[in-house]
């Protein structure tokens, strides 16, 4: 009778397949010591929770993008250009400098409409270079960033009073932003925003887990044409999946704006690249094919509370912007590791 042998503990192995989580843990820990009030403080909390919301909206979408093997550079241009018109529309009606001085009663819904249209447009123009084009998504999406950056400086320019912050806005715009209810027993503010990111989450969740769609998007992330042979439409999927992106990025867009209190012509700079990252470190694969929902959240309050700490603890920016450098590189290594062995 043959006997199974059980396999040794490979200390190098375990090391090289969980570096990621071992470093993100690390630097938690060194901003909890260096700053212990960091993690006691329920407020860090909250706000951490706060500031993920906006970005989550745009991993979100970014994410079915990772999952179709593609990327998106654009998404961040995108965010800030959809903030700027929803913000514009949306100033208070007593306002001195107002973008659109005629504008005497800023409607909510024409807003959050126009942000999702222009979100949804340019979504869908990076799905049609990618789908009908045949263009790389890399290629595709840094097009739409440079194209979406020069209409952004040009819509700010336009300001009848000058190239200025758009700021001003009206009070019930603000209010469903940066509002929320008070935690009992405490003198806190649970936001709203982390109310409207949790209701994409289980949105997109659903989506990708229960809807044809979703499975197709997998089917083509993990292989284009095994699923194209199988009768899956692939230029449809990825049409579709960039135009979500793009809704995703408008109302990323819309929240933004209130949420920073101004926007100028640098709002949505690197969010693409945060949103990315954060899908990353939530074990979406690079390579296509692979990730979660839950996944992608928590990777974006991972990535916030480290951007969240550093800053806690007065660490230098740019030795900020290398770090996440650093976790780039490491988390698509590892991941190219991964890809490499299960061959």
């Amino acid at each position: 009778m043959e006997t199974q042998t059980k396999k040794s503990f490979n200390f190098k192995e375990f090391i090289l397949n969980n570096a990621l989580i071992i470093i993100i843990g690390l630097l938690i820990l060194g901003i909890i010591i260096v700053d212990p009030t960091f993690i006691t403080n329920p407020r860090n909390i909250i706000n951490i929770l706060s500031q993920t919301s906006t970005r989550l909206f745009i991993a979100l979408g970014t994410g079915g993008l990772l999952i179709l093997a593609g990327t998106d550079l654009s998404a961040g241009r995108i965010v800030g250009f959809t903030a700027a018109v929803a913000g514009a529309l949306l100033q208070s009606p007593d306002f001195t400098q107002k973008f659109f001085p005629n504008i005497k009663n800023p409607s909510i819904f024409a807003g959050l409409f126009v942000a999702i249209a222009i979100g949804a447009l340019c979504g869908a123009i990076n799905g049609f270079g990618v789908a009908y084009l045949r263009l790389h998504a890399f290629i595709a999406s840094l097009g739409v960033q440079l194209a979406i950056f020069g209409i952004l400086q040009i819509f700010i320019a336009s300001n009848p009073f000058g190239p200025q912050p758009i700021g001003g806005f009206a009070d019930k715009y603000a209010n469903i932003v940066r509002g929320g209810f008070k935690i009992p027993g405490t003198d806190l503010q649970f936001p709203y925003l982390i109310i409207y990111a949790a209701i994409a989450s289980v949105v997109m969740w659903f989506i990708w887990n229960k809807t044809v769609l979703g499975k197709n998007m997998f089917a083509v992330g993990g292989n284009p044409e095994a699923a194209e042979v199988s009768g899956i439409n692939v230029k449809k999927t990825i049409m579709i999946v960039f135009l979500i992106s793009g809704i995703m990025y408008g109302l990323s867009g819309f929240l933004e704006g209130p949420r920073l209190g101004s926007v100028t012509s640098t709002t949505g700079e690197s969010y693409d690249l945060d949103a990315i990252e954060a899908c990353l470190i939530g074990g979406v694969s690079f390579s296509g094919g692979i990730g979660t929902i839950p996944g992608i959240v928590l990777g974006s309050i991972i990535l916030q509370v480290i951007n969240y700490g550093l800053l806690y603890i007065g660490l230098n920016s740019y030795v900020q912007i290398i770090i996440k450098g650093i976790l780039i590189i490491l988390t698509v290594a590892l991941d190219t590791r991964k890809r490499i062995k299960k061959k």
